[in-house]
């Protein structure tokens, strides 16, 4: 196997999968259970189009996210997380704790700056 790239510590591999703005708050909603297209961009509705699909093809290019296709009409598709992936749980879970714990640090209170979503009730 060629080696194409080197790492300086091994944290930089990681934020090559996961890192961006929107890859872990994709994998943060399929750690709920399976999403479509459609409803993924209804709870992310800063994220474009585009970049979602872009997003999801990488995630599942490096093997943690399965893309379900049901042969019906019209089409569905779904994504979840594979085996591989489920493995970011605790990761996730320890940034959204840090999360937490910096958004009261700096404005008190949660709900003056976090969106009223299903995610954010789960405490």
């Amino acid at each position: 196997m060629a080696v194409e790239k080197k790492y300086n510590i091994s944290v930089e591999a990681t934020l090559d999968v996961i890192g961006g703005k929107w890859k872990c708050v994709i994998l943060c909603h399929l750690t709920h259970g399976k999403r479509r297209t459609n409803d993924l961009k209804r709870i992310m509705p800063g994220i474009t189009q585009k970049m979602l699909t872009q997003q999801l093809r990488e995630l599942e290019q490096d093997g943690i996210v399965n893309r379900i296709v049901y042969h019906q009409v019209p089409p569905k598709v779904e994504y979840e997380l594979s085996e591989y992936g489920d493995s970011l749980r605790a990761i996730l879970t320890a940034l959204c704790t840090w999360g937490d714990q910096h958004i009261i640090k700096e404005y008190g209170d949660k709900s003056l700056v976090l969106e009223d979503s299903y995610l954010n009730k789960l405490d």
